[in-house]
Formats: structure tokens, C-alpha cells, sequence
């Protein structure tokens, strides 16, 4: 809420997203691919990750190896599967990437929180 009940500004928020991209590439690393390799770690496979978050298991594999290629590190080991299917995991820069995007968001979040509120504060001075 940007202002106090009965302000024209009570409905008004800020609305943003955060992602990296290649200088040269174009190529990103956004929430999208945060969440599916958050969701690879708790499913323990590729196949299971996309359907939880509602995506082909064909773009959730472009996806991850796009953002390979991106970033110049490996995300996953993958095995291949037997019986009980194949499993998927993070490797370790896979996993230091999650929690570093993680608290880069939180990061953000809390500044921009900060500053929206000082920004809707002065708005809110004129009415």
C-alpha cells in the first residue's frame, strides 16, 4: 500500500523484476530459472521441476542449459535413468547460485521497500 486508507494512493504499488543479463549475449538469469532449480532440488528431477512450476520439460532443459552457457558453469549433474527413472541435481555452483540470487533479491527487496515508502511518504504530503 503506497499511502494511508482513503488516499489516492492507496492502491498504487511498485512492481518490479530482477534479472542478469550478458553484456554481449543478451542471455538472462531471472526468478523463472532461480525458481526451477530450486524446484530441481527439491524433486530431485528435471521432468518433476517443470510440472511443479507448470513448464515443458523441453523448456525447462533449454532453459538450464541456456543458462550453462550464460554463466560458463555446470547447474546440474544428471543421471541417467534405470528402473526408477533418472535424477537431477545442483552442483555445488548450482546451489551457491540459488542462495546468492536469493539473497541478492532479499537484498533488493529491503531497498526498494525503503525507498518506495520515502517516495509515497512525499506523494502523500501534497494531498
Amino acid at each position: 500500500m503506497a499511502g494511508p486508507k482513503g488516499s489516492k494512493y492507496y492502491d498504487v504499488f511498485l512492481d518490479y523484476k530482477v534479472w542478469l543479463t550478458h553484456r554481449e549475449k543478451g542471455d538472462r538469469l531471472d526468478d523463472h530459472l532461480v525458481a526451477l532449480l530450486t524446484e530441481i532440488k527439491n524433486q530431485g528431477s528435471i521432468r518433476a521441476a517443470a510440472d511443479h512450476i507448470g513448464l515443458s520439460y523441453r523448456k525447462a532443459w533449454g532453459d538450464i542449459r541456456e543458462a550453462e552457457q550464460f554463466l560458463d558453469m555446470k547447474l546440474l549433474e544428471k543421471v541417467r535413468g534405470g528402473k526408477d527413472g533418472g535424477l537431477s541435481r545442483l552442483t555445488a555452483e548450482g546451489e551457491n547460485l540459488v542462495e546468492a540470487f536469493r539473497q541478492l533479491h532479499e537484498g533488493i527487496n529491503e531497498s526498494i521497500h525503503d525507498i518506495t515508502r520515502r517516495f509515497f511518504h512525499q506523494l502523500n504530503k501534497s494531498e
